[in-house]
């Protein structure tokens, strides 16, 4: 029998990322941690072939990405999940005030502060692309991803929601994987954010296996020749 096929399913969440490793499909542990590099380098993937992770991976340096309006257009009534990435020149600002500014300027379009907040984590993982690891890292969209279990249909309840919570987490048990009570140091992490880490690997699973799709298809061509795409 060959190795086992190992990816990780990562989502940023309230002082950091949460993890999930899937080994065959199955659960493989969770982790949480404050920095993504730290999942990415020496065994913090575990010998993962895959990395998914919940975050745009892709600036432009004009125009929009395919791949948001793409899935906004594709989870409808759930499409509100799915932000706009600005331009890379938004994101090298050091204040919301002139982010905002700059963003009405390039687009038409404001910037939301709740889009903003993502600032930091956005920057640090499309610098991890060009480092040690960044070569196994893939843009996912959990909420795409759940769709996808669903078989086409988003689920019906809010993520943050108990009827939400139940209808992801029985879906994610549905393709085996069944998140344990006993998480460990990730049990620290909002559930919402821990479903999604699970969506997130469930898809780096079919990355692996050379099944996922991906949005928009093919990739829409980046800025330095990585190919841009929300892979489910």
């Amino acid at each position: 029998m060959g190795d086992a096929v190992r990816v990780l399913g990562i989502d940023a969440c309230p002082g950091g990322w949460v993890a999930v490793a899937l080994s065959d499909g199955r659960f493989d542990g969770a982790r949480f941690t404050a920095g993504l590099r730290s999942l990415l380098g020496g065994d913090g993937a575990g010998g993962a072939c895959v990395v998914a992770v919940d975050i745009p991976l892709g600036l432009l340096d004009t125009g929009p990405r395919s791949a948001d309006a793409e899935a906004a257009a594709l989870l409808g009534r759930r499409r509100g999940s799915v932000f706009r990435v600005p331009p890379r020149a938004v994101w090298q600002e050091e204040e919301y005030e002139a982010a905002n500014l700059l963003c009405r300027e390039l687009t038409g379009a404001g910037l939301s502060r709740q889009s903003w907040g993502l600032a930091a984590k956005l920057r640090e993982a499309n610098e991890c692309l060009t480092e040690a690891g960044g070569e196994r890292l893939r843009e996912v969209h959990p909420e795409v991803s759940f769709r996808a279990l669903a078989g086409g249909c988003p689920p019906a309840h809010r993520k943050k929601s108990w009827a939400g919570q139940m209808a992801r987490r029985s879906l994610l048990e549905e393709a085996d994987i069944v998140l344990p009570d006993d998480l460990g140091d990730a049990g620290v992490v909002p559930a919402d954010d821990v479903l999604d880490a699970a969506a997130a690997a469930w898809s780096a699973d079919r990355i692996a296996r050379g099944r996922a799709r991906s949005l928009p298809d093919p990739p829409q061509p980046g800025d330095g020749g990585r190919p841009i795409a929300i892979r489910y």
